[in-house]
């Protein structure tokens, strides 16, 4: 039997969590590496997993990051580059089973969303994207039986789950071909959360709601990776961060589809919200501030 989510929550984070230069200035002076993390979650709830991006992790590592985190804390976990930069989505069964098998599951109850971050030189090809959607696990019940398929390139495999739950994926788009009510609907019918990403006008902004989840990644409003948000800025980001979370899907300039409103969702949405600005430090103390608005 699959396990709802029965609390809607929002929750503030960073996107990832190891960075030189936070060392002596969010992170204390004389703080050991492996106790970055936990440092970062008694003061977040969350956070994005950025080396999944890059190359296929060990379940050992995902397992000592669990670990090192208190109970309820959350991690969305960013598909493999391989599948979205490499493969662009096609013939990726078998990339999938590998990157199933290679850790996430072994989060356990802490396993949050799957981000799939697509290239800036990937257009919208509907029928690439149907395909691609169709193969994500929605379970992780799912997920294992998937990871089962993987091949000899995942060190550690990790193939089983504690309980079945939902997995939910989030996509975050950075051609302006997206910009297609059509891909708002494909998503809507797949229950994928499109991220709402802030790139300091770099790459487009969508807003439309089209999951049960609100996925946003904010990576500097006036200049990419390396600007903060002002008060201001974060008071905004607050406001309509409670209306998602309240069952609201407020329109704006960069609402794809107005006219075709998503369905009511009384109970409310989950939010998840991950600051990118890391360069200049300024993402955990965004992160903190915008958290802070939100209680």
């Amino acid at each position: 039997m699959t396990t709802r989510n029965t609390h809607v929550r929002t929750r503030i984070g960073t996107s990832g969590w190891i960075y030189p230069p936070w060392r002596g200035v969010f992170y204390p002076k004389g703080l050991v590496q492996r106790r970055e993390l936990e440092y970062l979650a008694e003061r977040l709830d969350t956070v994005e997993i950025n080396g999944s991006f890059y190359s296929l992790q060990r379940a050992s590592s995902y397992r000592t990051w669990a670990e090192r985190t208190p109970d309820g804390f959350l991690f969305a976990v960013k598909g493999g580059r391989f599948v979205t930069h490499m493969k662009k989505l096609r013939g990726v069964e078998e990339a999938l089973a590998n990157f199933f098998a290679s850790g996430p599951l072994a989060l356990g109850p802490k396993l949050g969303p799957v981000l799939w971050q697509l290239p800036p030189n990937l257009g919208y090809h509907p029928e690439r994207i149907e395909d691609f959607l169709r193969l994500l696990p929605r379970t992780t019940a799912e997920a294992a039986a998937l990871a089962e398929s993987h091949t000899d390139k995942v060190p550690e495999p990790a193939t089983t789950t504690d309980e079945d739950r939902p997995l939910r994926h989030a996509m975050e788009v950075r051609h302006p071909s997206y910009r297609d009510p059509g891909f708002v609907a494909q998503l809507r019918r797949y229950g994928v959360a499109l991220v709402v990403a802030d790139t300091a006008g770099t790459f487009p902004r969508l807003d439309d709601v089209t999951a049960d989840l609100v996925y946003v990644r904010l990576h500097g409003d006036t200049e990419l990776y390396a600007s903060g948000y002002t008060p201001d800025a974060l008071d905004r980001w607050a406001t309509t961060i409670r209306a998602w979370s309240a069952g609201e899907a407020p329109t704006s300039g960069d609402t794809v589809a107005p006219d075709d409103p998503p369905p009511p969702a009384p109970a409310g949405r989950d939010v998840v919200v991950y600051f990118d600005n890391d360069i200049k430090v300024h993402a955990p103390f965004d992160a903190m501030g915008l958290r802070d608005r939100c209680r």
